[in-house]
């Protein structure tokens, strides 16, 4: 056999060895480049790897949701009302509430009850409770509603303070946006000490501001703290498109403690009576009357035995017209109450509203020219809400 011949034969064989080899190696396991999936082929996945631990922000909000959650309910409120041919169909409105006491009371927001024939309340056991009115308080927007359930169910939230709160501390919002039960949401207190006006037209003083998303169907559930305490009642949000823009307003808690006390114990918010009835005066209405600041509440009537009426603040005396108007002039002209400035009617009585029976506020006023300080201590009357 020639040379070439044998080299022939061995090449052969070693192709015939290394295909034989790599057939057994693929059969036994061995690694292989798997092939590119085709088009009726899903690809291959990575393998599932156990999940990280939660940071402690996430811990923080884990831990508020499955202890304060079951604290939280659903309110649906049904609303008979009747088309133009006077046929009665119903309308429903969702909103939240929290828990207050294993007796059954609920803290919501009053304008998510005010229409109500019938009211609803969900817990987690899924059962929905008729609910009864206690009290309500259209000022400060809140109310309070009371179930008959199983103790057992009812999980009181702890209520904290707003005294002491901090912009830039984290909060939680837990509700029912757009019936979508029990939601939580997470972000910053924004601001303090805001002004906002109820839907009643009463200014709220000292609420809250926050980042977390509010939506409708939030309204009356509580605004959290990292240390799951009731700090606000998510109350109104300022949008330009009716959803969550970052911009959501809390009634405080020192003002809901106050509220709810009363609500529970009269059915009623008990407010000093003060009595007194007057005119917006704008920078307009300032330089045609030649008054000595361009804002404040120029004082046409005082009510007898009511606490301006005790304190001296006077009335009109003079009917002048303005244009189409007319104006009762003569009287006080209040420009302050404790040294904070008076915008207007709504915010002089809404402050006042604000005061517990028995305080004193100092308020400030000229009188023929003369700024005086006046001393007013609060008193109160059956229907202390009416101004």
């Amino acid at each position: 056999m020639s040379k070439r011949s044998v080299l022939a034969i061995l090449v052969l064989g070693c192709l015939i060895g290394g295909a034989l080899t790599g057939l057994l190696f693929y059969h036994l396991g061995g690694p292989e480049t798997p092939p590119a999936p085709g088009p009726d082929q899903p690809p291959r996945l990575a393998q599932a790897t156990a999940a990280a631990p939660p940071t402690p922000d996430e811990a923080t909000g884990i831990r508020i949701y499955e202890q304060l959650s079951p604290s939280v309910v659903n309110i649906t409120t049904i609303e008979v009302s009747y088309d133009f041919f006077f046929e009665p169909y119903r309308e429903s409105g969702t909103g939240s509430g929290s828990i207050l006491d294993t007796d059954g009371h609920i803290l919501t927001n009053h304008h998510v009850i005010e229409k109500a024939d019938q009211i609803l309340v969900s817990l987690t056991d899924k059962l929905k409770y008729p609910a009864e009115v206690v009290g309500f308080d259209e000022i400060d927007d809140l109310a309070v509603i009371r179930i008959k359930a199983p103790a057992s169910q009812l999980k009181p939230l702890p209520m904290g303070t707003s005294a002491d709160l901090k912009v830039g501390q984290h909060v939680f919002a837990i509700g029912n946006p757009f019936g979508l039960t029990r939601t939580m949401s997470h972000g910053i207190i924004s601001s303090l000490g805001r002004s906002i006006k109820s839907r009643a037209g009463y200014i709220i003083d000292n609420v809250i501001q926050t980042d977390a998303a509010i939506n409708p169907g939030n309204s009356g559930g509580p605004l959290i703290d990292a240390a799951g305490r009731l700090i606000g009642v998510n109350t109104s949000i300022f949008t330009t498109s009716g959803g969550s823009i970052g911009i959501g307003f809390a009634v405080p808690a020192d003002t809901v403690r106050r509220v709810v006390a009363d609500l529970i114990q009269y059915g009623k918010v008990r407010r000093p009576w003060v009595g007194v009835y007057g005119q917006d005066i704008d920078p307009q209405l300032a330089g045609y009357l030649k008054l000595p600041e361009e804002n404040g509440v120029l004082v046409a009537y005082v009510e007898p035995g009511s606490s301006a009426s005790q304190a001296g603040i006077r009335g009109g005396t003079q009917r002048v017209r303005l244009g189409f108007s007319r104006l009762i002039i003569g009287g006080d002209f209040i420009v302050a109450v404790d040294e904070r400035a008076v915008t207007g009617q709504a915010d002089f009585t809404s402050y006042l509203l604000n005061k517990n029976l028995g305080e004193t506020v100092t308020v400030t006023l000229y009188r023929d020219g003369r700024k005086i300080r006046l001393p007013v201590k609060l008193i109160g009357k059956e229907r202390s809400y009416q101004m």
